[in-house]
C-alpha cells in the first residue's frame, strides 16, 4: 500500500453472523440465465410455490404492515409442506402464519407483531421453544438499503442507520471510520433473496407490475431476488400497462411467476381497493394467544382450504362487497 493510502479502521461490529451470505457473482450469473423474452408467466399459487421454492431457501415478503400483503401465496406456502426457511421479515400476518406452521429457522427482522394488538404469540412460542434458531435485528431502513445494495451489485452500502443503538449490536453490520470525513458510518451487507413474494394492483401476463398508493420496499426487494413471484389483483393487457409506464415499478424481466389473486391480501387491506377485515383480524388475535386456538385457526382458514378460490368462497361475496371501497 502506498504511503498516501491508509487502512480503513473498523470501529464496531454487530455480534450476529450473516444468515444469507453475500455472493454477488452468483446472483449476477443467475440473472443472466433468466429469459428476457415476453413470455406468458401466469400460473397458480401452488404451481409457483412448487416451481420456485425449496426447503431451506432464504425467502422474503414485501408489504406494509397488513397493506398489500401476499397472503394467498403465504397460505399456499404453508400448505406446500416445505420447511426450514430463512426469512427476511418486515411483516405482520403472513410471517405469523409461518411461525404457526413451524416453518422458520432463522430470520433477519425489524418488527414482527400484531401492530396495535401487541406481540405475536406465535413468534414468542417458536423462539422460546427453540424452533427459531437465530434472530438478527435490523431497522426497516437498513433492510431496504441492504436490498438496494444487492440491486446495485455492490457488497455493502454505507449509512448512518442504527449507529448508537442496541439494534446495531444485534445485527451483522460493521461500523468503520469514513476515509473522507473521519466520521463513523455503518456498512450494511447486501441482501440477496432466493425467492420473493409481492402482491400488486395489476400486472400483465409477462410480469410488468404496477402498484397504487404506498409502494413499501417493492422497488428495492424486487431487484434483489433470484426468483420473484407476483400475485396481482387483476391481470391486464400489456396495452393497459403501457398507458401509464411511470407506474410500472417492477418490470417483467425481474418476474418469474404471475398469479391472478383478487383480494389476495385479505384479511389485510389493499390501497384503493378494499379495507382490512377488522372483525376477522380481531378474532385471529384472540386465537393466536394459545397454541390450541392457533391450531384451530390454521385448520379452518389454511389447511382445509385447497386454494385461494376456496378462501374467497368461504369469506363470501357479500363480505368482500362490504369491504370494497366505493368509487367517488
Amino acid at each position: 500500500m502506498s504511503q498516501n493510502k491508509k487502512w480503513i479502521p473498523v470501529v464496531a461490529e454487530g455480534e450476529a453472523p450473516l444468515i444469507q451470505p453475500v455472493d454477488l457473482d452468483a446472483f449476477r450469473d443467475h440473472n443472466r440465465q433468466k429469459s428476457k423474452a415476453l413470455i406468458d408467466k401466469v400460473m397458480t399459487d401452488e404451481e409457483a410455490i412448487e416451481k420456485f421454492v425449496k426447503d431451506g431457501d432464504y425467502i422474503g415478503f414485501e408489504l406494509y404492515g397488513t397493506v398489500r400483503c401476499p397472503m394467498s401465496l403465504t397460505r399456499a406456502l404453508v400448505r406446500s409442506g416445505k420447511k426450514d426457511f430463512r426469512i427476511v421479515g418486515q411483516g405482520v400476518h403472513e410471517l405469523d402464519l409461518l411461525f404457526a406452521a413451524d416453518m422458520v429457522r432463522e430470520i433477519d427482522f425489524t418488527y414482527i407483531g400484531l401492530e396495535v394488538y401487541g406481540i405475536s404469540g406465535n413468534m414468542r412460542r417458536r423462539v422460546e421453544d427453540g424452533s427459531v434458531k437465530r434472530i438478527v435485528e435490523w431497522s426497516n431502513a437498513a433492510l431496504t438499503w441492504r436490498f438496494k445494495a444487492a440491486s446495485m451489485g455492490i457488497p455493502f452500502i454505507p449509512t448512518r442507520s442504527m449507529l448508537g443503538t442496541d439494534t446495531f449490536h444485534k445485527s451483522s453490520a460493521i461500523a468503520i471510520e469514513c476515509p473522507f470525513t473521519g466520521e463513523k458510518v455503518a456498512l450494511l451487507p447486501a441482501l440477496i433473496v432466493d425467492t420473493g413474494f409481492i402482491h400488486v394492483h395489476r400486472a400483465d401476463k409477462h410480469g410488468n407490475c404496477q402498484i397504487d398508493g404506498i409502494s413499501g420496499f417493492a422497488f428495492e426487494m424486487s431487484r434483489a431476488c433470484k426468483n420473484l413471484v407476483i400475485s396481482a389483483e387483476e391481470i391486464v393487457d400489456t396495452s393497459e400497462i403501457r398507458k401509464h409506464p411511470d407506474k410500472t415499478i417492477i418490470p417483467y424481466y425481474l418476474v418469474d411467476a404471475v398469479v391472478h389473486a383478487p383480494y389476495a391480501s385479505w384479511p389485510g387491506e389493499m390501497s384503493g381497493k378494499h379495507e382490512r377485515d377488522e372483525p376477522h383480524y380481531k378474532m385471529y388475535v384472540e386465537k393466536q394467544k394459545t397454541q390450541e386456538g392457533m391450531d384451530a385457526y390454521m385448520k379452518e382458514w389454511v389447511y382445509d382450504l385447497p386454494d385461494h378460490k376456496a378462501l374467497l368462497d368461504k369469506v363470501g361475496k357479500k363480505r368482500f362487497q362490504e369491504l370494497t371501497l366505493k368509487e367517488d
